[in-house]
């Protein structure tokens, strides 16, 4: 088995938890931070000697929240096991609240290269409905700051947001491409069990969009993205050329990469292991030298090959069927023949004997043809 060439870093703290929002994360718990990075020495240290990496992606919650200082920390801890390798793709999340000047002077410092921007949109009312804490001007500071350092900047767009229109994800988009960022990563809000979101969706305060609405805002992003030069290289992200987010290649390509922190979850190319979810148990059960370990997902050969087949399809790419005999050792024939047969003949990918790819049809209804693969 090869060292993972690829780590993941969760940072669980946010000032704000916003209404959509499900994810491993505590709020308003500044008073934890000492301790989280307390445990993360010790599940670093899982790791016997230093790997050189090639890429390195914090995400959260918000790993901006910790700060310049906090950031510094940080990366003194990570140092000891993860060295990245020269031209490393460095990534951490941020909020546009937190760019500062300084933020971008401590990116410089530490060797981030690129920073993912919570932007959401850069419309003062669909912000609000989204329950952000930032406004429009947050997100222009923040990537003029980012850009003008010299470091790559992605900016995350939500669409089917409470109230928006198609007219407001246009101006989004333009705004976007105006703003000069090489990669644009644009999601659908989804309404998760257990947010205040979803809570509000049953008291019929918050009213989902129409599916034909989500539909067609799907299609003006990739239409607007496309026109202004960005490759649409997986069902959600948008790269200008040669700013594809390698990182999330790694993942779709099925190769190992390591993670740590609360809900993390590491790939080893057949097991998936992801760490407890809760934070504050997390903490406790590493600090204590407990197993910290909340779900393990042990794949079979056939298993792991047809993940292969989903994640290979959300890609731009799509599937190379020698590449997928060679890494897998089934024929894409022996799982998926039947199926891709039936998606060519209903227009929903497209396959000239060495390529399987998704035709745009195929890629707004992708999640409903998973089930033909993973049974």
């Amino acid at each position: 088995m090869h060292h993972p060439r690829h780590a993941y870093v969760h940072v669980p703290f946010c000032r704000h938890r916003c209404g959509y929002c499900d994810f491993t994360l505590v709020a308003g718990r500044d008073d934890l931070i000492e301790r989280y990075l307390a445990a993360l020495a010790i599940e670093l240290a899982r790791v016997s000697e230093p790997l050189e990496i090639a890429t390195l992606y914090l995400g959260g919650g918000t790993p901006s929240h910790l700060g310049p200082g906090g950031l510094r920390k940080l990366f003194a801890l990570l140092r000891e096991r993860l060295v990245p390798a020269a031209g490393a793709e460095v990534t951490v999340e941020a909020n546009p609240l937190d760019v500062t000047g300084d933020f971008v002077a401590v990116c410089r410092d530490l060797g981030i290269t690129r920073v993912s921007l919570g932007g959401q949109s850069l419309d003062a009312a669909t912000l609000r409905s989204l329950d952000r804490d930032h406004v429009p001007d947050d997100v222009r500071r923040a990537v003029s700051l980012l850009l003008e350092a010299g470091l790559v900047a992605s900016l995350d767009l939500m669409t089917a947001a409470p109230g928006q229109t198609l007219v407001g994800v246009e101006a989004d988009l333009a705004a976007a491409v105006a703003l000069g960022v090489q990669h644009v990563s644009v999601y659908c809000l989804t309404w998760e069990r257990g947010t205040a979101f979803e809570s509000a969706r049953r008291r019929g305060d918050l009213v989902p969009a129409e599916e034909s609405l989500e539909q067609a805002m799907f299609e003006t992003a990739i239409d607007r993205l496309e026109a202004a030069g960005f490759e649409h290289y997986e069902v959600s992200n948008f790269a200008r050329p040669g700013f594809r987010c390698r990182h999330n290649e790694a993942y779709w390509d099925c190769r190992p990469w390591e993670a740590f922190g609360p809900g993390a979850a590491r790939f080893d190319g057949r097991t998936r292991t992801t760490n407890h979810r809760s934070t504050t148990t997390w903490i406790r059960k590493t600090l204590a030298g407990e197993d910290a370990t909340g779900d393990v997902d042990a794949m079979t050969d056939e298993q792991a090959a047809r993940e292969r087949i989903v994640v290979g399809l959300r890609r731009g790419d799509g599937l190379d069927r020698e590449a997928f005999r060679v890494q897998t050792g089934f024929p894409l024939e022996t799982l998926a023949g039947a199926a891709v047969e039936r998606w060519v003949a209903a227009g929903l990918a497209v396959d000239d004997g060495r390529h399987v790819r998704l035709t745009r049809g195929g890629l707004l209804v992708s999640d409903g043809l998973w089930a033909d693969v993973l049974t």
